[in-house]
Formats: structure tokens, sequence, C-alpha cells
């Protein structure tokens, strides 16, 4: 179910793959997501798998309706209704899991445990272009983080994600390190690069787990089928960090 997974200073960080759930090929089996095509019934009994295992119950995840732009948006609790379109989601509130899910793109979680403040970004090559990042990292500071932390997952590679040489130059434009070639030695972004070099311009610390979405069918890939599912990474924070929790007698000890 989950192909990484840290827990830290009250922090609940986790990215899943595509086993362990219950969907039908070509979505098997454990797509996250209700656009694809996969059977409504499949999802919602992914996604409450995925709760269960976060200590959640499902109506605590917090789904975005992505949309490759640069819009955040700061809440309180669970969507009241359908979730609204962006790539960035941040909260202060405990106890909620903030869910990007990916198939190429990049999962970034961001956290910031002093101030409390957690969120999770959508980053695919528009996002990278447009700020996404950037924009996330205000909304935490504006929320009063001061010296957030990221994890970021798995996503398709630079030699995997081959693009016409002038998709290659904006992208550069923005980040040069998003800028690579592909296997065959034609023009191709590096969308994880790209990511990874923003956020240590921006002073950030950053976990960044390997692995290529294309190369690994642990995960799903869109490029490398389709239509496919999509796999997510998690992030909550504890109201109470379970590293502090002490198990007490229900007893009181007798002493002579």
């Amino acid at each position: 179910m989950f192909f990484w997974h840290e827990r830290r200073g009250g922090i609940d960080v986790a990215i899943t793959d595509r086993h362990g759930g219950v969907s039908s090929a070509p979505f098997g089996e454990l797509n996250l997501a209700r656009h694809v095509g996969d059977e409504p019934a499949a999802v919602e009994a992914n996604r409450a798998a995925v709760a269960a295992e976060l200590g959640l119950p499902a109506e605590r995840l917090v789904f975005m309706d992505q949309c490759h732009g640069a819009t955040v948006e700061v809440i309180d609790g669970p969507w009241q209704g359908d979730p609204p379109a962006c790539d960035a989601v941040i909260t202060r509130a405990s106890d909620l899991a903030l869910v990007v899910m990916v198939a190429d793109c990049v999962p970034v979680l961001l956290a910031d445990p002093e101030a409390g403040v957690v969120g999770a970004v959508h980053a695919g090559r528009p996002g990278l272009v447009a700020g996404v990042v950037g924009a996330a990292l205000d909304a935490m500071a504006d929320l009063g983080a001061r010296a957030p932390y990221a994890v970021v997952g798995p996503s398709v590679c630079g030699r995997c994600y081959e693009v016409p040489e002038e998709m290659r130059a904006a992208a550069a434009a923005v980040e040069p390190a998003s800028a690579t070639v592909s296997w065959t030695g034609t023009p191709a972004i590096d969308v994880g690069a790209g990511v990874v070099a923003q956020l240590a311009g921006r002073g950030v610390p950053v976990t960044w787990v390997p692995g290529c979405t294309r190369e690994d069918d642990r995960l799903f890939s869109y490029r490398r089928t389709s239509p496919t599912g999509r796999f997510a990474g998690a992030i909550r924070r504890y109201a109470v960090d379970p590293a502090y929790l002490i198990e007490r007698p229900s007893h009181p000890t007798e002493t002579s």
C-alpha cells in the first residue's frame, strides 16, 4: 500500500503504490482517482483503506480538483461539497490528511512542525512553470511557517519525459535544472529536478524519494499505460504526537 512512509515530529507523510486495493485492470489495484473511469465503489473502498492505514476516517482525507495551475487553497477542515480547482492545499488543522494524486507529475508534501502547518502540492510541468511550489510556500509563511521541509515523491524521470524543444526551453527559462535529455538524446524535462531546485532556492530541506513512475510498475504512470489509475502523496499533522503517548497502568502500582 505504501511506497514510502515516514512519521517524525508529529507529522505523518506517506506515498502510496498501486497494491493493496480492489480496483480491476487497468486501474489495479489501489487507484484513488474518481475521474479516470474506475468503478466508483472501488475508488471509495481504496480511499477508505488508505485512510484506515493512516488512522483516520475516510472523510478526513482531503483531495483536490487538480488543474495544472498555481492556485493554493487554505483550509481548516474537509471540503463542504466538491473540492475547488487548485493544485496546492495548506492547513493548520490536525488529523486532516492532505492528498495529492499523481501518475507522472510530482507530489510535494510540505511541513513545518513547529508552526503546525502542512501542505500538499501537485507539481506537473505546467505547475512548475506557473510557480505552484513557491505559491504554496508563501501561503504556509502567511500561516506562520518559518522552517518548512519537503518530501518530494517519485515522478516520471527526465530520461522518460521527452518533449518538444520549445517546451523544454520554456521550462528551463523558469527553472534551468529542469532541462535534460531523454534516453535517446532528444529534448526532455525533469520536473522532479526542477521542483527540488525551486525548493532549494527557497532554503527548504528536501527528502527526494527515488523512483521513476514510467519505469517502476509499482506506481501508476500515464506515460507507460493509458488509461491508468493515480497513486498519492498524503501528509497529516497529529493532534498529539504518537511518540509522546505513554501507556499508563490501569491501576495504581503498590509500593511497600
